[in-house]
């Protein structure tokens, strides 16, 4: 440790001063990215000191997150349903509301032999994967108009040995003629004008992947519209939306000429997923 350099050098050290800066789950987890360790590696080395060039990574990981670069771009994976999934700035973050998706996708499908799913807007794959895992005879199609996106998805998909079919394109452009089971989706939803656009990880995330018109409602109400010309009789479909949105999405599947609609609520219990079923 030298005069031009007085940051002490040890684990613990640097654990306590980085918690001190983003918290301590943050902390710790950037401290294992610079180093290394595991997360047991860091709790037996606690008075370990760490080497130069660990010291400039960490500190630099650090600057990243103060600067509000979210921990999932940083760390370059997210857990999602069991799945670790790669995620870049290219695509929107998965979250735990989508999860809420997922389940309730999976409660319907057990009662099929060999569904065919189409996921819109797959971003990094996080839906389509999470239900070919669940399902491995499912034919599942996922389309993203993002080729970063898409890229992503597709390495998801290889690291993880699931198949899925991934195409190019906007919406329901590149499955013209093709009806599916199931059409799940989470879309843009976000209007132009919120606030929360520049507010924690969102202020980071692709645009694209999150506003959708003055009331965040184009997107959801091209998917609701078209939806119908590609789900096979009694077929379904599932939409993740905004906290205040689910009476608007209810309304327009309900216009649309769905039946059973309804609303699901997430683990916080916010109504985060509607839903409706064709006629057959």
């Amino acid at each position: 440790m030298t005069h031009a350099d007085p940051t002490p050098r040890k684990l613990s050290t640097l654990l306590q001063e980085g918690s001190a800066a983003v918290g301590r789950l943050e902390a710790r987890i950037l401290l294992q990215l610079a180093t290394g360790y595991t997360h047991a590696e860091l709790i037996a080395r606690d008075h370990h000191e760490v080497t130069s060039e660990q010291l400039t990574h960490y500190t630099s990981l650090l600057g990243r997150r103060k600067q509000g670069e979210p921990i999932a771009y940083i760390v370059g994976t997210r857990e999602f349903h069991g799945l670790n999934l790669c995620v870049g700035p290219a695509v929107l973050i998965p979250r735990p509301d989508t999860e809420t998706l997922v389940d309730l996708a999976i409660d319907w499908l057990a009662s099929k032999a060999a569904p065919s799913i189409l996921d819109l807007g797959t971003g990094s794959g996080a839906i389509a994967l999470a239900l070919a895992k669940a399902y491995p005879h499912a034919r599942i199609t996922a389309i993203d108009a993002s080729t970063a996106a898409l890229n992503m998805a597709k390495h998801n998909g290889q690291q993880l040995g699931l198949d899925v079919e991934w195409l190019h394109g906007n919406w329901f452009e590149p499955v013209a003629a093709r009806r599916f089971d199931l059409i799940v989706s989470n879309p843009p939803y976000i209007a132009a004008a919120d606030p929360h656009l520049t507010q924690g990880d969102v202020a980071h995330e692709p645009l694209s992947a999150l506003v959708s018109g003055h009331d965040g409602l184009d997107d959801l109400r091209h998917i609701i519209q078209l939806a119908p010309e590609h789900l096979t009789p009694n077929g379904a479909i599932m939409l993740e939306h905004g906290y205040d949105q689910a009476t608007s999405v209810c309304q327009l599947l309900a216009q649309t000429g769905f039946n059973n609609v309804g609303s699901t609520p997430d683990l916080t219990g916010i109504l985060r997923v509607s839903h409706g079923q064709l006629a057959s």
